[in-house]
C-alpha cells in the first residue's frame, strides 16, 4: 500500500515497524461542544483507514485523544456554572452519539488528556533536565524552539522565515517568540496539577505526545489528523518528542483536506458552521458519511445540499442490491455463475488498488457501484447458493470497509431521538398520553415526525 507521507511530500509504501501491525495516533476532538462536519472528516477517513487494514489482515492499535482541559472547556464551564469534568464528561458522550451514527468505530484506546497528568509532567522535566525546556517566572514552561534543529520539517517553513512573521511582545516572557507552552502556571478558578516548577495545566501541544508515546511507545507508525495540524500542533509534537527522546516520531504522517460549505471556508463569523448533530436532522448521517468518501482524502471537498442528496440516493441503490441480492431466487449452477463470480473478484480487486493507492476512497467507490451493478443484472434470474454467496460476501465486506450499510433503517437516527421515541411508546403504553405528546413535540423540535401503526412507532425527517 501507498500513502501520501506529509513528511517527504511523496507517496510512500507503507512497511510497519512491526510486520503484521500498525500502530496510529489520531488526533481527536477538544470536548467542549459537539463536533462540527470538518471535524468528520478526519474521524470518517482514518476510520476507514484503519478497517482497510483490518481487512487486509493487519492488526491495528488505533489511538484517538480527548483534549478534556483546554481554555474552551474552562469558558464553558464557566459559563454553565459547572466543573470542567462535567463538560467532558457530556460531551466525550455527545461524541460518541455523533460518531456511531457516522459508523466510526471506537477507537482501541480513548486517552484523556487529565488521565496522562503524570506522563505530560515527566515529559515537561525531561525536556527541561536536557535543555530543551524552561520555566518562566508566571509558572508557564516553554520549549525552546531553537535548540531542535529540525525544528520546520514536517511543514516545510525555514525557522527564519517563521522568526520573521512572529510577533513580539515587550513584555513577552519567553526567551524566544517561536518558543512554545508546554505547562500553563496556575490561573485562579482553573484546575490545576503541582509540579517541581509550580501548580497549572498542561498545554495543548504536550498532551498528544505524552499520551500517544504512553500507549504505542517513542516510535510508532502512523500520526494523522486534519490539514490545519500541520502547523503548528503536529510540528511542534514532533519538535518536544524528539528532543526528549532523541528517537524519530511517527514514521508516516497522513493529513486530509478542508472542508468548504457551499464553496465557501467553514466559519463561525460567516454563519456556515455546520454541526453534524444539526446535520442528522437533515440528512442520513450515513450517506454523510459516503459523502466525506467521495473524494480521495487530500483534496479539499465541498459540502452542498446537492451533493450530499446525490450521495443519499448513491446510499439508497446501495441498500437496494443488498435487499435484492438477500431476496433473490436460487437455482442450479450454470455457466454465467463462473464468469460473475470472476466479475466480482474483478470489482474486489479494483477496490483494493483503489484503496492501495492513497486510500483513494473515491476511485473505490466508483468499484463498489460497478459491482452493484453487475448484482442487480444478476439477481434477475435463479442462480447457485455458491454464486450468490460469494457476491453476498464481497459485496459486504467492501461496503464495511467504507462503513457503509451498517445501521439498520431505524438506527440511521440519532440516538438521542430513538431514546425519546422509546420513551414515547412506554409512555402510550402507561397511557401518559399528556407525556407521549409531550415527547412528540420534542421530536418535531428536532426535525423528526412519529409514524404510529401496527408494527409500532416509527421516526420520519420532516
Amino acid at each position: 500500500m501507498q500513502i501520501y507521507n506529509t513528511m517527504s511530500r511523496k507517496k510512500e509504501e507503507l512497511v510497519p515497524l512491526v510486520p503484521g501491525e500498525i500502530k496510529m495516533y489520531v488526533c481527536g476532538p477538544t470536548v467542549y461542544n459537539f463536533f462540527h462536519i470538518g471535524n468528520a472528516r478526519p474521524f470518517v477517513v482514518f476510520d476507514t483507514f484503519r478497517r482497510y487494514l483490518e481487512y487486509q489482515g493487519y492488526k491495528v492499535t488505533f489511538v484517538q485523544n480527548f483534549t478534556d482541559i483546554d481554555d474552551k472547556l474552562i469558558r464553558k464551564a464557566n459559563e454553565e456554572g459547572c466543573t470542567v469534568q462535567e463538560v467532558a464528561d457530556r460531551y466525550i458522550k455527545e461524541y460518541y452519539t455523533d460518531a456511531d451514527a457516522l459508523s466510526v468505530e471506537r477507537a482501541t484506546v480513548n486517552p484523556r488528556a487529565t488521565e496522562h497528568v503524570k506522563e505530560i509532567i515527566d515529559l515537561v522535566q525531561t525536556l527541561i533536565d536536557k535543555g530543551h525546556a524552561y520555566p518562566a517566572p508566571n509558572g508557564d514552561v516553554y520549549f525552546a524552539v531553537r535548540t531542535f534543529p529540525g525544528y520546520g520539517k514536517l511543514s516545510g517553513q525555514a525557522i527564519d522565515d517563521l522568526e520573521s512573521g512572529a510577533r513580539i511582545d515587550p513584555t513577552e516572557i519567553k526567551h524566544d517568540p517561536l518558543d512554545f507552552a508546554l505547562w500553563k502556571g496556575a490561573k485562579p478558578g482553573e484546575p490545576s496539577w503541582p509540579t517541581p516548577w509550580g501548580n497549572g495545566r498542561p498545554g495543548w501541544h504536550i498532551e498528544c505526545s505524552a499520551m500517544s508515546m504512553s500507549i504505542l511507545g517513542p516510535t510508532f507508525d502512523i500520526q494523522a489528523g486534519g490539514q490545519d495540524l500541520i502547523f503548528p500542533h503536529h510540528e511542534n509534537e514532533i519538535a518536544q518528542s524528539e528532543a526528549a527522546t532523541g528517537k524519530p516520531f511517527a514514521r508516516y504522517w497522513m493529513h486530509n483536506g478542508y472542508i468548504n460549505i457551499d464553496n465557501q471556508k467553514m466559519s463561525k463569523s460567516l454563519g456556515n458552521f455546520k454541526l453534524v448533530r444539526e446535520i442528522a436532522k437533515e440528512y442520513d448521517l450515513e450517506a454523510v458519511r459516503l459523502f466525506l468518501l467521495s473524494a480521495q482524502y487530500r483534496n479539499p471537498v465541498n459540502f452542498a445540499p446537492e451533493l450530499v442528496e446525490q450521495a443519499q440516493n448513491a446510499l439508497v441503490r446501495l441498500r437496494t442490491a443488498k435487499e435484492r441480492l438477500d431476496g433473490a431466487p436460487v437455482g442450479e449452477a450454470n455457466d454465467e455463475d463462473a464468469a460473475f463470480i470472476k466479475q466480482v473478484d474483478g470489482y474486489r480487486d479494483a477496490f483494493c488498488a483503489a484503496m492501495d493507492d492513497d486510500l483513494n476512497t473515491a476511485d473505490a467507490l466508483g468499484a463498489l457501484f460497478e459491482l452493484t451493478r453487475a448484482i442487480n443484472t444478476f439477481v434477475t434470474d435463479p442462480h447457485s447458493e455458491a454464486a450468490l454467496a460469494h457476491a453476498k460476501k464481497i459485496f459486504g465486506d467492501l461496503c464495511a470497509v467504507l462503513g457503509l450499510l451498517q445501521h439498520k433503517a431505524d438506527d440511521a437516527f440519532p440516538a438521542e431521538a430513538m431514546a425519546l421515541l422509546d420513551a414515547r411508546t412506554a409512555a402510550r403504553a402507561a397511557k401518559d398520553w399528556a407525556k407521549a405528546d409531550e415527547i412528540r413535540e420534542q421530536l418535531k423540535a428536532m426535525g423528526f415526525a412519529v409514524e404510529d401503526s401496527k408494527e409500532g412507532a416509527k421516526l420520519k425527517k420532516l
